[in-house]
């Protein structure tokens, strides 16, 4: 039996995403990512304006007037989530700390998925690979893959992006839509990251803090590293100091989007001061254009 509080928190996400899904995502997640191809519907009798090139030359033959084939794509997908649990998503300055994010904005992603019969899976990563739920369709396996995302507890700390994609290549076979959710503060992840673009249609959805890239000038902070649990004691009012972080973080986010720009991987950046539904369309509407 499922606790009752643990049922209501499900519910409780269930109503928020679901609600964003109906008035702002459905329509463009369906136009951002097209099924594999075409399918056979039916035949049917020509009428004015169809294309001559879709008739059935041996039913028209056969009925004595022309009939054509219609097709309609086949939209069924595979969604795969690939979602990072390590400790640096225990941190938030506004409202929500980045791993509470993460959970709402895949919730977002696995409704949009079924509601156009798409398959949807899970894996949960940190240094190792914690959890994985292969991708299947309907409502009840989607709750089952939001309530592992809401009370999962890692048995690590450390993050190996790396690990989770040569994971990934391995399970899924067939060519899959794959969003990778992290705040990406790992290294050697670049060859496998190169390996699942090329396999599967890869988007990393970066989840960042303000914080993280400016300190306030507070005077003297204690920073400790969440997944190491090193401290370092950090003057805010040293200009230099400060000025060497901020450059060395927009070092770091160059090298990343230089990465994934050679490696032909789309990129949704989502800030826990702006929230993800704008990101999200806007990245929905580069793809419909693309299209």
């Amino acid at each position: 039996m499922i606790p009752k509080e643990v049922l209501q928190k499900v519910r409780q996400i269930e109503i928020r995403t679901r609600r964003i899904v109906d008035s702002v995502i459905s329509g463009g997640y369906e136009s951002a990512f097209k099924g594999r191809g075409m399918e056979f519907d039916e035949v049917r009798a020509y009428t004015d304006g169809d294309d001559i090139r879709s008739i059935d030359w041996n039913v028209t033959a056969r009925m004595g007037s022309p009939y054509i084939k219609k097709y309609v794509e086949e939209r069924e997908l595979t969604v795969m989530l690939v979602v990072d649990a390590s400790s640096s998503g225990d941190f938030g300055s506004i409202d929500k700390f980045k791993g509470e994010m993460a959970v709402e904005l895949c919730s977002l992603l696995a409704f949009s998925a079924i509601r156009n019969n798409d398959r949807v899976g899970l894996i949960i990563f940190t240094s190792d690979i914690e959890v994985y739920i292969p991708p299947r369709k309907g409502k009840n396996h989607v709750l089952r893959v939001i309530r592992e995302l809401l009370f999962f507890q890692p048995k690590h700390k450390g993050t190996d992006i790396g690990c989770a994609l040569k994971f990934l290549n391995r399970v899924l076979t067939k060519k899959s839509v794959v969003f990778l959710v992290s705040d990406f503060m790992s290294k050697n992840f670049e060859k496998p990251l190169r390996v699942a673009s090329k396999r599967h249609d890869l988007i990393t959805v970066s989840i960042t803090d303000p914080r993280e890239d400016v300190l306030p000038r507070v005077g003297l902070i204690e920073l400790e590293d969440a997944e190491t649990g090193e401290t370092i004691l950090f003057d805010t009012r040293n200009r230099r100091a400060v000025d060497i972080y901020r450059k060395e973080r927009m070092k770091q986010r160059s090298q990343f989007e230089e990465l994934l720009h050679s490696a032909a991987v789309d990129d949704i950046r989502i800030s826990t001061k702006t929230g993800y539904v704008k990101p999200l369309v806007k990245f929905f509407q580069k793809r419909e254009l693309r299209a």
